[in-house]
């Protein structure tokens, strides 16, 4: 691998981690190519052939993912988890979610049961399919 890509994965590794980490903050790809020090069309190109998806839907997938983990073990509202993991609105979230999941946060909840398994294998195990 040359010196070249190996310094391109890094700073798209650096933008990914950051949208690991602030997925529930408001996260633009201009935002995200700061943080990766290129331009925002360069970073949406190179991200995509990096990691198989475009910036906004790996951060949609991301906030997906943590709301399901809200919606299995916890009893609070879908309305508070969508405001908690970054969607500005029930709307946009549910349908992102049925989008990414394949039913509705409701119909989820009603059938997911909180396993009595390490949460490492349950993330896993019930990630979603890109």
């Amino acid at each position: 691998m040359s010196r070249a890509v190996e310094e391109t994965n890094r700073r798209m590794l650096r933008a990914r981690d950051a949208m690991d980490r602030f997925y529930a903050q408001p996260l633009d790809v201009p935002a995200l190519a700061r943080i990766a020090h290129v331009s925002p069309a360069h970073f949406a190109r190179t991200f995509r052939a990096t990691f198989g998806e475009t910036p906004h839907r790996y951060l949609q997938r991301r906030r997906v993912e943590r709301a399901m983990f809200l919606l299995r073990e916890t009893d609070r509202s879908i309305t508070d988890i969508c405001f908690e993991v970054g969607f500005g609105s029930p709307g946009t979230f549910s349908r992102t979610f049925r989008d990414v999941v394949g039913r509705s946060p409701r119909e989820y909840r009603k059938q997911a049961v909180a396993l009595d398994v390490p949460t490492c294998f349950t993330m896993a195990w019930m990630r979603p399919s890109v």
